[in-house]
């Protein structure tokens, strides 16, 4: 007797996959290490700040403006994941901007181990999205931001778009 498989996975499957199942970015622009945790709203991701990275400056520390990216790869995780459980695939999307970024220190240590803490504030049918979210080191926030994106329902003619205007 034959059993239809199950596309959908369950949460922690997902969330035990190495980071480069979830998201597309490769080599030294892969910036987090692994997905904690996440549900319908929201994802924890960690990152550790590497000494030796192309970012990392004389004391090998990871400058704090580096955090919007590491926002931006916790929220393409989020998506991903909220995609992958259904059996799909994340429609690639761009970051739009973010109206305050906020840092409260000027670097994060080398060595540093982060938590990236993303939480969905919108998502509209047309690929329009904001997230609030928090990198946090030894239980201290370090940065905050209101992060928009977008995931236009035909990635290539947005971008060809953008080019040609």
């Amino acid at each position: 007797m034959s059993h239809a498989m199950n596309p959908t996975r369950t949460v922690q499957e997902l969330v035990r996959q190495p980071i480069e199942a979830i998201i597309p970015h490769r080599g030294t622009m892969l910036l987090i290490d692994a997905v904690e945790t996440f549900d319908e709203q929201t994802l924890s991701a960690r990152a550790t700040v590497r000494a030796d990275a192309w970012y990392a400056d004389a004391e090998g520390a990871m400058p704090a403006w580096i955090g919007i990216e590491l926002m931006a790869q916790a929220i393409a995780a989020h998506v991903a994941l909220l995609a992958m459980r259904g059996g799909g695939r994340a429609r690639p999307g761009v970051l739009l901007g973010s109206r305050s970024y906020k840092a409260l220190q000027p670097s994060f240590a080398a060595g540093a181990q982060l938590s990236i803490h993303v939480m969905e504030l919108l998502r509209s049918e047309e690929g329009h999205g904001a997230y609030e979210c928090t990198i946090r080191h030894g239980g201290a926030d370090c940065a905050e931001a209101v992060i928009k994106v977008f995931q236009p329902a035909d990635f290539q003619s947005f971008i060809e778009g953008s080019f040609s205007s």
